[in-house]
């Protein structure tokens, strides 16, 4: 079997799935109905539970400020020639607490809805929607063609440096290391905290929850 088998007959996606975002940071970008793709899983390894399947390995919580995120992480298994596939890995987010109005908005579905977001990021990796993904500015993530760079991705990525940048100088001084940050947000590298966990740390701090040498 080719080795783009899949990847090819689950790239395409009907217009009848796509749906343009409006409104928000991802206006004017591209949203999969999440049906097709549990469509397109079908008719490529067969029904959920006896071609392919996924399990839930990680659900958590990330506060920064007033607003809580959630996350899952999922491992994604489809069956091949009798075979179930090394887990394929995904994790998904979505907003738990925020404000709306001024007020605090709390969502009944966010685990689902991060659910639903990480099993996208799962099947992306099978090829399964590709050209949205590929297609110049058609995906809610932005530029993915060659080596370009999505411009929110760079954004990101210079806000997060310089938000390491300012914890790192809050916490010279302090009984309150790196290995100590770590370890409260349970990860096992610098580079693997996230920006609303930086920002958790910096806030913290700041309201003297972390208090500084003497």
């Amino acid at each position: 079997m080719d080795n783009l088998y899949y990847y090819n007959q689950g790239r395409a996606v009907p217009e009848e799935a796509k749906k343009e975002i409006r409104g928000g940071r991802l206006s004017g970008k591209t949203d999969i109905n999440p049906v097709w793709r549990i469509k397109k899983l079908t008719e490529l390894f067969g029904p959920c539970g006896i071609g392919w399947y996924y399990k839930s390995v990680r659900e958590w919580l990330e506060a920064y400020g007033n607003s809580i995120a959630a996350f899952v992480k999922i491992e994604l298994y489809v069956k091949v020639d009798g075979e179930w596939s090394m887990p394929i890995q995904g994790t998904g987010g979505s907003m738990f607490v925020e404000i709306q109005k001024g007020a605090p908005y709390v969502s009944d579905e966010c685990y689902k809805m991060a659910t639903t977001d990480a099993i996208s990021v799962a099947c992306k990796q099978l090829g399964i929607g590709a050209d949205v993904y590929w297609k110049k500015d058609g995906s809610k993530y932005g530029k993915d063609e060659g080596n370009e760079k999505p411009a929110q991705s760079q954004k990101d990525d210079e806000e997060r440096k310089a938000l390491l940048e300012e914890l790192s100088r809050m916490l010279s001084g302090t009984e309150y290391g790196w290995n100590s940050v770590l370890k409260t947000y349970k990860v096992d590298a610098v580079e693997s905290l996230t920006k609303l966990q930086i920002k958790d740390c910096i806030s913290k701090m700041k309201r003297g929850l972390i208090k500084k040498e003497s």
